[in-house]
């Protein structure tokens, strides 16, 4: 896997285009229970969240909306409430547009 995450510091040097989303997603790492998240931006190759769940960079976490596969990403950075994670996989163009579509109403 390379290192395509996007922290507060990287400004413009993101890799995908980051759309602005206002969705709430499910979250969990392995063996622990889902917990919430909004999701604030997201592009294909990650997302920005906030939760109140305390997260470590490195972990490996499975993000699923509902009626959708679980997507997983790789938390990148951490910054008191919100978190950056890189996904392993970049998404599909169609799940990248589905996933904005739904944050849109």
């Amino acid at each position: 896997m390379n290192d395509e995450h996007i922290s507060p510091d990287d400004g413009d040097q993101r890799r995908a285009l980051r759309k602005p989303v206002r969705l709430t997603g499910q979250l969990r790492d392995r063996g622990a229970a889902k917990f919430a998240v909004d999701i604030l931006d997201l592009s294909t190759t990650g997302f920005r969240a906030e939760t109140t769940t305390r997260l470590y960079e490195g972990t490996i976490v499975w993000l699923t909306f509902p009626g959708m596969a679980g997507l997983e990403a790789r938390v990148a950075w951490i910054d008191r409430h919100l978190c950056g994670c890189a996904f392993s996989q970049p998404l599909h163009p169609a799940v990248f547009d589905r996933i904005v579509a739904i944050s849109e109403g």
